[in-house]
């Protein structure tokens, strides 16, 4: 279960690194754009993902995951007035995720947490908010990548060049080790 947590660990850096990558290719008018009528801009799934992280892991293991404190429909009206407010709230949200995570041990995993009075063991907490953070942030490089269009450096495997990523891959010993230790 050890093993678990530190996948996790690693998954949950692995999303911020998306998101982190793809804000240093836009400006902050970019990141505030709206790309149709009732969308949401990177800025407002930006402060959506941070409510519901300082939500979720604060005080995970005793209380309620939906803190009363917590107004989410706010996290979808942009009131960032400078690039460096929402990526201090991004960092702020990520850093209360981490605490909580680090913290937890291997014997933590299967006790019940609560997430608007339903239970989840601590297993189905993390696979939810993974998930949930997964898809806001691919929300986030999709509207980078249509943004920035043909300017937009790729945060994979660019297109047309999987056969020299996958020689250079099988040119390596077989060894055990989490995907995202690769450069």
């Amino acid at each position: 279960m050890e093993s678990y947590l530190s996948s996790s660990i690693k998954q949950f850096q692995y999303y911020k690194s998306l998101g982190d990558r793809t804000f240093h290719q836009l400006s902050f008018e970019a990141l505030q754009k709206e790309i149709s009528k009732d969308s949401n801009s990177i800025a407002i799934i930006v402060k959506h993902l941070s409510g519901n992280m300082l939500s979720r892991w604060t005080n995970f293991l005793t209380e309620d995951g939906e803190k009363e404190w917590r107004q989410r429909d706010l996290e979808f009206e942009d009131s960032y007035t400078t690039r460096e407010a929402l990526i201090a709230q991004w960092e702020k949200g990520w850093q209360c995720l981490f605490a909580a995570l680090t913290s937890l041990r291997s014997e933590d995993l299967e006790n019940i947490v609560f997430i608007r009075n339903q239970g989840h063991t601590v297993t189905e907490a993390i696979n939810r908010q993974l998930a949930h953070y997964a898809y806001h942030v691919g929300q986030i490089v999709f509207l980078g990548k249509v943004l920035k269009g043909k300017d937009w450096s790729s945060l994979s495997i660019p297109k047309g060049h999987s056969k020299r990523y996958n020689e250079k891959k099988f040119n390596k010993e077989k060894e055990r080790r989490h995907f995202t230790d690769d450069p």
